[in-house]
């Protein structure tokens, strides 16, 4: 078992102070302002609220910048998928979170990743490569059938993520080597 798989048993939550901005992207929202990778990842996990706020007044010596409490706890069971993918995945997503998806893969390394994955995922899986094979025809035909070419990223939720990263393993394209 992974090792956040034992610890469900023994740390199902937490109350905790953070600083108010690294707070508020951990509980942001898709759509949000503040959400990015750290609030997808964070929320895949764990469902995070918001407790309290705790002004700087509060402190002495006061310090420069206020605080925020939040409840984190743990999903059980954790969701069944692959980490690394997913991370793999939102790394891409949220580069640029405020450009399309489709803006996100059109960049050359990205594309030069994909292309290495999907050479590595065929070689182990003793599927041919097509001379013609076009990294660019495969993404768009994942953005056709998921139906999120034009979204932004920091508008996705995970449950958009998780469909997205499941046409992409489908059509042999993964984010881990």
């Amino acid at each position: 078992k992974q090792w956040y798989q034992r610890r469900v048993a023994i740390t199902a939550g937490a109350v905790l102070m953070f600083q108010k901005e690294f707070a508020e992207r951990l509980y942001a929202k898709p759509g949000d302002k503040l959400y990015c990778r750290l609030s997808a990842n964070t929320q895949l996990m764990a469902r995070v609220d918001h407790v309290l706020k705790v002004g700087k007044g509060n402190f002495k010596p006061p310090p420069k910048v206020d605080s925020s409490v939040v409840r984190i706890e743990l999903h059980n069971p954790m969701p069944d998928i692959n980490f690394t993918e997913w991370d793999g995945l939102t790394r891409i997503v949220f580069n640029r979170k405020n450009k399309t998806l489709s803006a996100a893969f059109k960049h050359k390394s990205v594309l030069e990743l994909l292309t290495k994955n999907y050479q590595i995922y065929c070689s182990i899986k003793n599927v041919p490569l097509s001379p013609d094979f076009d990294i660019k025809a495969v993404i768009s035909n994942v953005f056709e059938e998921s139906g999120l070419d034009a979204t932004r990223s920091r508008c996705l939720s995970n449950d958009d993520l998780l469909k997205l990263l499941e046409k992409f393993n489908a059509n042999g394209i993964h984010f881990s080597s």
